[in-house]
C-alpha cells in the first residue's frame, strides 16, 4: 500500500520544507490541489460535503501546481507528486503540455496528472473557458497531451482544440501518468481509460464495491491487463488493520488527510512536523 500525504490547502512557504520532512519519514508521495482563485461570489456546490460547502475559502494559498512540484522535487530525492485533481480543461492542452512536462524533467519522471473535470462554474468563465464541455473537452485533451509529450512533430483536429504540425520540448523520458478524480459515471468511466483514479474521500465500507466498479469499467475499455492505480481517501482515522483491508479490497495507494484537517488553520511548520513524524512512526514504518 503506498501512501500519499495531501499538502492541499497549506501555506506556500512551507510546501518545500514539508516535502522534505514526508521524504524522511517515508510517504511514497504527495499530493496538490488546484484552483487558480476564488470567487467572489460562489453559488456552486461542492460535490463532497452534505451542505455543498467547500474546505476553503478566499484566503486559502493555491500555488501554481507545476511550479510548486518542480520546487519541492529540486528538494527531494525519491518523492512522488501527483495533483488531486488538476483542472486542466481551465487551461489550453498546450500549456498543460507544457507545464507537466518541464516538470517531469526536472523531477527526473517522479508526476503524475491527476485531473478532474471541476465543480465550481464561476471559475471558468473569467478564464474564457466553457464550463458546459468541460468533461468532452478534457477527454480530448488527454489524448492531445499524451501525444504533445511524445516530443515528435504532431498535428491534431478534433472537436475542441485543432493545431498543427508543431513539436514541444522537453518532452519527459517516460510517458506521464494519467490519474482521473471524480465519482460520476462519466469520471470513473474517464479513470477507467487512463492509468489510474484518485478518490476524494469515501467510507471505507464503499471501497470494495468502487474497486469492483473500476475492474469491470477496465475490462470494457479492453484495459484489464494494463497497470492501474486505485488511491483512495477515506473518512475514517487512519489505522494500519484499515489500510490492509483497503489493500485486500484492491487498493494500491490512500491519501492521508491535509494537515488543515487534523492541526487546523495556522499551524506551525514544527507542529507539521510533528504530525508527520507520528504518523511515520505509528503508521508508515509497521506498513512496511
Amino acid at each position: 500500500m503506498k501512501l500519499w500525504q495531501s499538502l492541499s490547502f497549506t501555506e506556500t512557504d512551507q510546501l518545500v520544507p514539508l516535502a522534505r520532512i514526508c521524504e524522511e519519514v517515508g510517504f511514497h508521495g504527495v499530493i496538490v490541489s488546484d484552483h487558480v482563485f476564488f470567487p467572489g461570489r460562489l453559488e456552486s456546490k461542492y460535490p463532497y460535503a452534505q451542505d455543498g460547502r467547500p474546505p476553503f475559502g478566499p484566503e486559502t494559498e493555491w500555488p501554481e501546481p507545476w511550479a510548486a512540484i518542480s520546487a519541492m522535487a529540486a528538494a527531494t530525492a525519491r518523492l512522488r507528486f501527483a495533483t488531486a485533481v488538476y483542472l486542466a480543461a481551465l487551461r489550453h492542452p498546450l500549456l498543460v503540455a507544457q507545464s507537466v512536462s518541464t516538470a517531469a524533467v526536472l523531477s527526473e519522471d517522479r508526476v503524475a496528472l491527476g485531473v478532474g473535470a471541476g465543480w465550481m462554474a464561476e471559475e471558468f468563465a473569467p478564464l474564457g473557458q466553457d464550463f458546459r464541455t468541460r468533461g468532452s473537452r478534457l477527454d480530448e485533451m488527454i489524448e492531445v497531451l499524451r501525444t504533445l509529450w511524445s516530443g515528435g512533430m504532431i498535428e491534431h483536429h478534433g472537436t475542441h482544440y485543432d493545431f498543427g504540425p508543431l513539436q514541444m520540448r522537453p518532452a519527459p523520458k517516460r510517458p506521464v501518468p494519467v490519474y482521473v478524480g471524480g465519482t460520476s459515471g462519466p469520471a470513473l468511466r474517464r479513470a477507467a481509460r487512463n492509468d489510474g483514479w484518485i478518490g476524494a474521500g469515501n467510507d471505507p465500507a464503499e471501497v470494495p464495491a468502487l474497486v469492483e466498479r473500476l475492474r469491470a469499467l477496465r475490462a470494457e475499455a479492453g484495459r484489464e491487463g494494463e497497470p492501474f492505480e486505485t488511491i483512495v481517501a477515506v473518512t475514517a482515522p487512519p489505522d494500519v488493520d484499515l489500510f490492509c483491508r483497503l489493500e485486500d479490497a484492491g487498493a494500491t495507494a490512500t491519501i492521508h488527510y491535509p494537515l488543515l484537517f487534523s492541526l487546523g488553520p495556522g499551524a506551525l511548520l514544527e507542529q507539521k512536523r510533528e504530525a508527520l513524524e507520528h504518523f511515520g512512526n505509528a503508521i508508515i514504518a509497521r506498513c512496511g
